[in-house]
């Protein structure tokens, strides 16, 4: 016994020198090819002793070098044998820094295909062949090696990784607060979770104090030797462990859950941060370790409908396909959306040539496969869009050019006239003598019973294809699309507000009570899309942009997600509203909204005017707005949108602008 003792408190001893730690540090030190071979080695002796311990359980009575004498032919061959059948299987393709239970099966097909193949060979060269019960024990042993072996060394690499931390919190000099590491909670036990506390493994700046989770059947249990509490008790647990930042991971959560949790968050003295989600890791690519912090698209998200591959692939498979003002928001989304699509050729169209080359470059590097042209140009040059839609015989088209920002539409009401209404007449009349089959027009909900002068022209566009669609020699399948605000687009409240809260400026806000619909830009895109492929020409439809969200509350929960607290940290202006702004936002001028095939997207029955008394009155608001006269052109916007109803601001703002 005192014997046995004094071995435990060697070993003890040993473990605390640091000699095991250099030792794992000068074998992963070696070249990887040396590593490898040691692998071979380590292998290699697990399939030799293995079945020498077989043989002696086996055969218990008799010596065991007369059962190694007799079956020492097939002895000779078990190291090469299985060896060679491990390798062609791929047991050596997995690296061992990430094994993970998949080892486990790919170890048992390896150990019972050496076997079999063992005994063929034995039984070809004729040799003795080794009893059916030693190669099950043998098996058996191999398994259990092989699988052990690879656990340890991962289990070893990872001590190794975080050997730093661990000597930290071991030094008698206590650490700076600058350099102790950050303490964290993970929202979330399940397979993210797990995931992120691995990665967080290997970072000395993090220390993973607690998991929280709302399934109360894990509750007091352990994930990654770390305890899982209640998330009623995050509030305690941050007291007793200091704890200075919640990670969320839950990427497969509904959005309103992710809401639930996130407001259940709200008040807690930490930082904020989520993983991605799952359609974020999807399609852009990202890993599950790549924290981010918590977005207010994490709050406004609603849970999308997933989109009809068959819908999305109609206008652009195997088809060539133009989108203009393709470097804005939506515009260079919908590039995005279109080259998952498989296009024959796809042209990006952009007056902005930094906006152009970013979108293509972009494109390049995500997308190489996906042929495609960029041009430069104006939507009012009809001679710019002919040579392009002629030269490469352009199909499809979703016209996403326009200028959009409210006041400045508003105090340059002729350049707006002239590049969203004139622009988009003149492109979608170039498209249809070019033979386009389809032509997509991205409106707004501004358009309807719009106070302002970017909503009139909106809406004057949808009535230009709405005239040309019901002219009976019109190729152009014309279609057009409504929808409101979408987050994170430029020159929207979000990527202002978040500049103010950075700066620690107070958030400008116009109205307490102004309301506005919110989508992200990915759903909007494929929403887009959809819609497209389903008119049947001069259909009007609309996304379902779900409940409309009230922008003070917006900039309260955005302030809140920041980790500062509303009215003492970042205090909320109210400024008024500004020319042509409205409390709330519609999507429907008149009658009830007409269901589709798909949930989120409905038809709308919207008056229209004929193109023979339509074109007289472009002509006449086209000069106008050349000619500069703002009354006059207050008078023909409202003869052609009766419902334009400007406001005292909007109609002052316009009389500036032109002078």
């Amino acid at each position: 016994m005192c014997a046995s003792f004094s071995i435990s408190s060697t070993f003890f001893r040993l473990c605390q020198t640091r000699l095991p730690l250099r030792l794992i540090k000068s074998i992963l030190s070696l070249p990887k090819r040396i590593r490898r071979y040691l692998l071979f080695a380590i292998d290699s002796t697990i399939f030799l002793g293995a079945t020498c311990i077989a043989l002696n359980l086996r055969f218990e009575d008799l010596p065991l070098i007369e059962q190694l004498t007799k079956y020492q032919e097939a002895l000779f061959l078990v190291i090469p044998v299985k060896f060679c059948i491990f390798y062609l299987l791929g047991m050596y393709r997995p690296l061992l820094r990430h094994t993970g239970v998949e080892v486990l099966w790919l170890a048992l097909k390896s150990v019972i295909f050496s076997e079999a193949v063992l005994v063929g060979f034995s039984w070809l060269l004729g040799v003795p062949v080794l009893p059916r019960s030693v190669q099950i024990i043998s098996a058996l042993i191999t398994w259990i090696g092989v699988v052990g072996i690879r656990f340890s060394v991962r289990q070893f690499l990872m001590f190794v990784d975080t050997a730093p931390k661990t000597q930290k919190r071991r030094d008698l000099v206590p650490l700076s607060d600058d350099l102790k590491p950050q303490r964290i909670i993970i929202y979330g036990a399940g397979a993210a979770g797990f995931q992120l506390s691995q990665a967080l493994l290997r970072e000395s700046a993090y220390e993973v104090v607690a998991f929280v989770d709302d399934d109360p059947e894990i509750h007091g249990r352990l994930l990654d030797r770390v305890p899982i509490y209640s998330s009623l008790m995050l509030r305690s647990l941050i007291d007793q462990y200091h704890v200075t930042m919640i990670l969320l991971a839950v990427p497969s959560a509904k959005p309103h859950e992710k809401r639930r949790i996130l407001r259940s968050l709200k008040g807690l003295p930490v930082k904020v941060k989520t993983v991605p989600s799952i359609s974020e890791i999807v399609t852009e690519r990202v890993s599950i370790g790549q924290i981010r912090n918590v977005d207010i698209s994490d709050l406004l998200g609603r849970e999308e409908v997933l989109p009809d591959p068959s819908l999305l692939r109609i206008n652009i498979t195997d088809k060539a396909v133009l989108v203009t003002g393709a470097g804005g928001s939506i515009g260079s989304e919908l590039c995005r959306q279109i080259a998952q699509q498989n296009p024959k050729l796809l042209v990006l169209y952009e007056l902005n040539e930094f906006a152009l080359y970013s979108i293509d470059a972009e494109l390049a590097e995500t997308y190489p496969q996906i042929p495609r042209k960029a041009h430069l140009g104006s939507v009012t040059d009809g001679d710019r869009l002919a040579e392009v839609f002629q030269k490469y015989e352009i199909e499809t088209v979703y016209h996403a050019a326009a200028y959009k920002h409210v006041p400045l539409v508003e105090s340059n009401a002729a350049q707006g006239i002239i590049n969203n209404a004139y622009g988009t007449m003149v492109t979608a009349q170039t498209a249809d003598r070019c033979g386009v089959d389809t032509f997509v027009l991205i409106s707004t909900d501004k358009a309807v019973r719009p106070t302002n002068v970017m909503g009139a022209t909106k809406r004057i566009a949808e009535l230009v294809l709405q005239a040309l669609a019901a002219k009976p020699e019109t190729h152009t399948r014309f279609v057009m699309v409504r929808f409101g605000n979408v987050l994170n687009s430029n020159g929207s409240v979000v990527p202002r507000f978040k500049q103010q809260i950075a700066a620690g400026k107070p958030i400008t806000l116009t109205h307490p009570e102004m309301t506005r619909y919110f989508m992200s830009i990915p759903e909007a895109s494929r929403l887009v899309i959809q819609a497209g492929a389903m008119g049947q020409g001069g259909d009007v439809f609309l996304l379902d942009m779900g409940e409309p969200v009230r922008i003070y509350d917006l900039a309260v929960q955005m302030i809140e997600l920041s980790g500062l607290v509303p009215g003492e940290d970042i205090e909320i202006e109210i400024t008024g509203l500004r020319p042509g702004e409205k409390l709330y936002e519609e999507l429907l001028i008149g009658g009830d909204a007409m269901p589709t095939n798909h949930p989120k997207i409905f038809g709308a029955r919207e008056a229209m005017i004929s193109w023979e008394e339509l074109e007289p009155m472009l002509d006449q608001l086209f000069v106008t707005a050349y000619q500069k006269n703002p009354a006059k052109l207050r008078s023909v916007l409202q003869t052609l949108v009766p419902e334009y109803a400007p406001t005292v601001k909007s109609a002052s703002s316009m009389s500036r602008s032109t002078h």
